[in-house]
């Protein structure tokens, strides 16, 4: 269940096993059903959800309702950081409303950490700390490259970099999301 987790963690930093049984008792495996929303915009986001299988989505409404995917989340081989882990961060980081849903596309499993057994993990374990300074390094340089990128690339390029990245999801995705 926390083998995932666990590799993709040690792919960063090396924890023992007491430090990796911190990290389960902070946390909670949680599934979730296809079309649930498991977050609601202006609600706090409250947890962090580390992927460890399914299809979820993060979207925004504009002011006429027509909503926007901000991002889908995702754990296979062709998973970055930024798929990894279902959260609105500003949200999560700052504990104000969130802008943004989350709805799951396919059924999920997610292990979660809720904001006080994280920030209370990070007293325990200097390790998970740094762990989570390196993700918040990650998060700001995927959205540096985000706005650049939809600043200066065409959405017909745009388009050809998802398919080339992740052509497996145009079959689980319905392609207005990802438009």
């Amino acid at each position: 269940m926390y083998d995932k987790l666990q590799n993709y963690m040690n792919q960063h930093i090396k924890l023992n096993m007491l430090e990796f049984s911190l990290v389960k008792m902070s946390s909670s495996v949680k599934r979730y059903a296809k079309g649930e929303v498991i977050h609601s915009m202006g609600d706090v986001m409250e947890s962090l959800h580390f992927v460890n299988s399914g299809l979820l989505r993060g979207f925004s409404l504009d002011e006429n309702g027509k909503d926007y995917t901000w991002s889908l989340f995702f754990n296979d081989a062709n998973a970055r950081t930024e798929n990894l882990f279902a959260v609105d961060y500003e949200s999560f980081v700052n504990q104000t409303p969130s802008r943004l849903e989350i709805e799951v596309l396919e059924d999920c499993e997610l292990i979660t950490f809720s904001y006080k057994n994280l920030m209370l993990l990070y007293d325990k374990s200097s390790k998970v700390q740094f762990f989570a300074k390196m993700m918040a390094d990650n998060a700001y340089c995927y959205l540096h490259n985000l706005v650049i990128d939809r600043q200066t690339k065409s959405a017909a390029r745009r388009f050809e970099e998802f398919m080339h990245n992740t052509p497996h999801l145009l079959e689980k995705v319905p392609q207005y999301h990802i438009a």
